[in-house]
């Protein structure tokens, strides 16, 4: 049985070098643990030494080393997080909604790890998990960065990645689960999505490959990403009460839309953030899918440094 290597804090120096960031060397990165008192660990990766300026949550199916380009290239200390059921941390509890229990336990890691970050950046379901610990507990969001999602998003605009994702449970090799997230995502680089999959993957006692989100397969806590509706699993999920949220808090927002095929952002959904938050700061990326911190990394650090220095 064949095994492939992996070193979790092995591979900053490819991310910098293939973006063309300055890499003095590896930086202070370290796994951290937050238990939640009911048994339950989120965990999450904290980069430098001092108090965290922002909060980095990513989407459905990935895990907080989604942001390792992004983090490399804004060069300051942050808390990534990995979502409920997602990479290194527990599943939501069951006595709760998806998204009421993704706030809630994000709440927790955020008032433990990084309660005085200036921002809260999500991507797609850790967008929404922003929103929706921002009606937990509104003082913990200073500003919010939602990248490419907003409450508008419906089956039919995420189809392309519930394709991916509803995709084989297993792979029989690592070059096999690596071949199909090439498949998918033509415009990244092999390396980039290599290192991805190493992250996202694991292989099981019996050789075979997973994907690490489906370490829990709980019903109740599966993001929506991740959801086979042809399994006949239940009506398909609705963020539109978000909305409502959205137009309840004060901070400043940013939306950033990939606006490349995958995007899950249409002109609508800007449209109807631009009628609740008129000074909604909007910015499209070019050339970027729903996956903006992988398709333009070093241009979404920068958008969200303006942002957050404001």
């Amino acid at each position: 049985m064949e095994r492939v290597d992996y070193d979790e804090f092995g591979y900053f120096h490819e991310n910098a070098e293939e973006y063309g960031i300055y890499y003095p060397g590896p930086p202070s990165v370290r796994r951290v643990g937050v238990e939640l008192g009911d048994g339950r660990r989120l965990s999450a990766l904290i980069w430098g030494d001092s108090d965290p300026e922002l909060v980095l949550l990513h989407g459905g199916a990935q895990n907080a080393h989604t942001w390792d380009t992004v983090a490399l290239a804004l060069g300051r200390p942050l808390v990534a997080v990995d979502l409920p059921g997602h990479g290194h941390s527990d599943a939501s509890a069951k006595d709760m909604s998806p998204l009421d229990g993704i706030g809630r336990d994000l709440a927790e890691a955020v008032r433990r790890l990084a309660p005085r970050a200036n921002a809260i950046a999500g991507m797609s379901l850790g967008g929404l998990g922003a929103i929706s610990m921002c009606a937990v507990d509104p003082t913990l969001v200073r500003r919010l960065v939602l990248v490419d999602i907003t409450p508008g998003v419906t089956e039919r605009k995420a189809s392309a990645i519930t394709s991916f994702i509803s995709g084989p449970e297993s792979f029989a090799t690592f070059q096999e689960i690596l071949d199909r997230t090439v498949a998918f995502n033509p415009t990244r680089s092999v390396a980039s999505l290599r290192r991805g999959v190493l992250h996202n993957a694991v292989q099981r006692d019996d050789g075979r490959w997973v994907w690490r989100y489906a370490r829990h397969p709980v019903p109740d806590s599966r993001p929506y990403e991740a959801v086979d509706r042809s399994a006949g699993s239940g009506d398909p999920p609705n963020f539109s009460d978000l909305w409502n949220t959205i137009s309840s808090i004060e901070v400043p927002i940013m939306l950033v839309r990939g606006m490349a095929a995958g995007s899950v952002v249409d002109d609508d959904d800007e449209a109807e953030l631009l009628k609740r938050r008129p000074n909604a700061r909007i910015e499209r990326v070019q050339g970027a899918g729903h996956s903006v911190q992988g398709d333009a990394p070093v241009e979404l650090a920068k958008l969200i440094e303006s942002f957050i220095d404001q």
